[in-house]
């Protein structure tokens, strides 16, 4: 695992990140890109906001994964090589690689070089034989894929739990699954965890936490602007908000302005009216058809779709056609 050193003083992730958040605070409804939320600090808050009590997805999906981990195993099959975009800690995946026959290898991708090191090194204790190659950058992007046609195995089956899936609108969640069918072959395959289209109160209760996690968790990324771009941000001069919007069946994230005021970054300045908010993220909802139907239109027959008791979520394992 490396990382490229920056050209004549210049990180480039520094720039990338700098001409995303002008652009998006530039907007008419300000945005940031939610990718940015997962750095270091931000990672270890959603750890917390998976063990709240109202903050169900996490331990609604490992208990699926739990019950179905063998039958999970014996659709993927022996000899396979599991790659997980957007892999945080990995955790998710420990159990799975466990139950695996032989499993080819394991390629583990995220943003947060720390926290894939940290993982490597507690799977790899775990699993000695594992071959784990991990790589860091963002899965949207191209170079993070080049080292895989070089990784030889009888099927390649992308990993992608947690709902991540869901922080895309449904034009971009096809377009990525579009780029997930394009980089596998036939028969190759997608396990994909899908949070489903429910009573708004239990959506909003999740993304509402009484003990303020998800707050901080949402408010660090103008902390981290400000670490890492020379912002001006006043932390305390913003507050959160969630809802579930029905007709787009999806909860927004957002930061609301507590009064006029004036943001500075690198030169710019943009001014916010009271009340006026920066949407940070989106977490889209599913139905098991609609799901499967999207699936189908980018090139996945699905194959198996296991739910909880409550159908409040989904893990679908889908092969390319």
């Amino acid at each position: 695992m490396a990382i490229n050193p920056p050209h004549n003083g210049v990180d480039p992730e520094v720039q990338v990140f700098l001409q995303d958040v002008i652009s998006g605070l530039s907007r008419d409804q300000k945005t940031l890109p939610c990718k940015y939320l997962y750095d270091e600090s931000g990672s270890r808050l959603f750890e917390r906001i998976c063990e709240l009590k109202d903050y169900y997805v996490t331990r609604t999906e490992a208990d699926i994964f739990s019950g179905k981990l063998e039958q999970m195993a014996s659709a993927i099959g022996p000899d396979a090589l599991i790659i997980e975009p957007g892999a945080g800690n990995c955790e998710k995946v420990e159990p799975l690689l466990e139950e695996l026959t032989s499993p080819a290898g394991y390629m583990p991708m995220d943003i947060s070089p720390e926290i894939l090191l940290a993982a490597r090194a507690r799977i790899q204790a775990r699993l000695p034989n594992l071959h784990i190659h991990a790589a860091v950058g963002d899965f949207t992007a191209r170079a993070v894929w080049d080292e895989l046609p070089a990784m030889k195995a009888r099927r390649r089956v992308i990993f992608f739990p947690g709902s991540t899936i869901g922080n895309f609108d449904p034009d971009q969640a096809s377009v990525l699954l579009s780029s997930f069918a394009n980089r596998l072959s036939t028969g190759d395959a997608l396990l994909i965890g899908t949070d489903l289209d429910k009573d708004p109160v239990v959506l909003e209760r999740a993304y509402n936490d009484s003990e303020q996690v998800t707050a901080r968790f949402n408010k660090n990324l103008l902390k981290r602007i400000n670490t890492e771009l020379g912002a001006d941000f006043d932390l305390s001069m913003f507050s959160h908000r969630s809802f579930y919007h029905p007709i787009r069946q999806r909860v927004e994230m957002h930061l609301v302005s507590l009064a006029d005021q004036s943001v500075h970054i690198r030169g710019e300045t943009f001014h916010f009216r009271e009340g006026e908010t920066i949407h940070t993220e989106n977490s889209h909802k599913y139905t098991l058809e609609g799901f499967k139907t999207l699936l189908k239109s980018v090139g996945f027959s699905t194959a198996y779709q296991w739910t909880d008791p409550s159908n409040h979520y989904a893990i679908h394992f889908a092969e390319v056609y």
